[in-house]
């Protein structure tokens, strides 16, 4: 099979740090595969260089056999890779509902884009209770829908979520989880970070684990989960 995303050998810095370092790593049309480890493993580098926000010193990316690393990030958009970056990045002062526009800001198909609004409020039903909300004045959570609901109105075939679950209550995050699932059912393909680890691998297909800005072991979600020494050494586990 041939992967949808494929990233060889990359290599990522800022000035003289070196961030990322020789990561490879591939995500199949239809899956969930998640990247795990601590606070500066390189992950969020990672998924900012897919996007295109960094250009890898070395290696290569490819998106559906085409070669995109050093590509704009909008070009990248435009081929189909939406992101969702960590922190959330919402446009406080606009609307919801603007800000769900500007997520389809290199759309034309302006049915299709109508089409997207109304699956995405229909997955965060909360939205379109503040449609007409400023983002800013919305809770930690709902922002958070929001800032995933903004990467989904560009169509993406592969969407990049950077720790959805941030900061938010258990309740939230089960939630979060859920719609995650449903995306992948409704047709588009993830690549996830998460500092909730045991969440992530719980609906993850397959694992990427990153330490010091490299792989340092990869496998189905499933094994790495039940793997005792990997939980102690790498997810929190006791």
């Amino acid at each position: 099979m041939t992967a949808m995303l494929d990233v060889k050998n990359i290599e990522v810095a800022y000035g003289k740090i070196v961030a990322v370092k020789d990561v490879s790593l591939s995500v199949n049309k239809g899956e969930i595969v998640t990247l795990v480890g601590s606070n500066g493993a390189g992950k969020s580098t990672t998924l900012r260089t897919i996007s295109g926000l960094l250009k890898p010193r070395s290696g290569e990316i490819t998106f559906n056999g085409e070669r995109i690393d050093g590509r704009p990030g909008h070009e990248i958009v435009g081929l189909g890779i939406c992101h969702s970056p960590e922190g959330r990045r919402i446009f406080a002062r606009m609307t919801v509902r603007e800000n769900l526009e500007l997520g389809a800001f290199l759309r034309d198909d302006k049915a299709a884009v109508n089409e997207d609004m109304e699956r995405v409020l229909d997955l965060f039903p909360r939205l379109r209770e503040r449609i007409s909300q400023r983002a800013g004045t919305m809770s930690g959570g709902e922002q958070q829908m929001l800032a995933v609901s903004r990467a989904l109105m560009g169509a993406p075939s592969l969407l990049l979520l950077d720790e959805p679950s941030m900061g938010l209550a258990p309740v939230l995050v089960e939630m979060i989880f859920e719609t995650i699932t449903k995306i992948r059912q409704q047709g588009t393909t993830i690549l996830l970070i998460e500092q909730n680890a045991m969440a992530a691998l719980e609906v993850a297909d397959r694992a990427y684990v990153m330490e010091s800005g490299k792989v340092k072991m990869s496998g189905k979600a499933s094994d790495l989960r039940k793997d005792d020494q990997i939980t102690k050494a790498y997810l929190g586990g006791h």
